[in-house]
């Protein structure tokens, strides 16, 4: 009789709707999401700003990443380095003050109390603004040295103190 009720139950649960199919790409029997083929104007824009934000606060090493079709939560890195966990601060939050005053706002502000990492997340762009020994810890540029980088504009322009 108990063996019975089990089997009963494992039916009912089989026909429970399914969720809303996403995009996937199948090969070889491995489900994968496919790959976004190319980063909007906007996403990039976004980036761009990102990094001026962090120039402008005299942060130093700015690179941008492009990661489209390599992750799937983002289109571009941009990285930089503080000298001190409050020039840190002060860079993440002139980076979130001038990406609100353009409408953009981050769904995820994470190590900001701490300032040695700080990672500002704004959905196709995520920013990871570093005190130097965090920086050489985690490595992310070499962890996504493949990617392709992006000049700023203060550093096509020639600008000295780009950073880049």
């Amino acid at each position: 009789m108990a063996l019975l009720g089990k089997a009963s139950k494992k039916k009912r649960a089989g026909n429970r709707p399914r969720p809303a199919k996403t995009p996937w790409s199948s090969s070889a029997g491995h489900l994968r999401p496919m790959p976004r083929a190319t980063p909007s104007d906007e996403s990039r824009r976004m980036a761009l700003l990102c990094a001026e934000a962090g120039l402008d606060k005299k942060a130093s090493g700015v690179d941008i990443l492009d990661v489209t079709g390599k992750v799937d939560y983002a289109d571009y890195l941009v990285l930089m380095t503080g000298q001190s966990d409050r020039h840190v601060s002060a860079i993440a939050r002139a980076v979130e003050e001038i990406m609100g005053r353009h409408g953009n706002h981050a769904v995820s502000i994470e190590g900001l109390p701490a300032a040695q990492w700080v990672l500002l997340d704004f959905v196709d762009v995520v920013v990871h603004v570093f005190l130097q020994e965090s920086r050489a810890l985690y490595d992310l540029d070499g962890l996504w040295l493949d990617a392709r980088r992006i000049p700023t504009a203060k550093a096509a322009s020639g600008d000295p103190k780009s950073g880049a």
